[in-house]
């Protein structure tokens, strides 16, 4: 199991908490035995440490009216990857930026409201990245499967 480096307590607290990130220290602490204070202590030290990294709402695009979802495969000169990467971060329409392995060096998820703004992204951004060797677009059409985070 992926939680095999804590302790029972935390790995019962961090797997509440992959469920539900909005229960609070009290109830967290009822199911596994301890009080509200002891939670939060601990809660607390998993964020310190970085096994926490954050929570947040997570919306789905394909739920609101026109949004685009596609993912990128971008094959760079390996002098140029980074640059490309920094390029990349800065578009507010790009949601995932990945360094994979084989022939594709990154992966790249972009959200876009319309095709205008997908179009916009691919002509202005993509199209324009240097050192770019390959580049293949997918539009994802529905979402079948999508594990935030840590499989449990």
């Amino acid at each position: 199991m992926f939680l095999d480096g804590l302790d029972e307590l935390d790995q019962q607290i961090v797997t509440l908490l992959i469920k539900n990130a909005r229960m609070s220290y009290s109830d967290i602490g009822e199911a596994v035995g301890l009080s509200r204070v002891a939670v939060r202590s601990r809660v607390q030290a998993l964020e310190q440490k970085g096994i926490i990294e954050e929570y947040t709402t997570i919306i789905n695009p394909q739920k609101i009216s026109g949004a685009i979802s596609c993912y990128f495969e971008i094959e760079t000169a390996p002098d140029t990857l980074m640059q490309v990467a920094t390029i990349l971060q800065q578009s507010d329409t790009v949601t995932q930026i990945y360094r994979v392995t084989g022939k594709s060096k990154l992966h790249v998820h972009a959200v876009a409201a319309s095709n205008e703004e997908m179009e916009k992204l691919v002509y202005e951004t993509i199209d324009q990245l240097p050192g770019v060797l390959e580049c293949s677009c997918n539009m994802i059409f529905s979402r079948i499967k999508d594990i935030k985070g840590l499989r449990l």
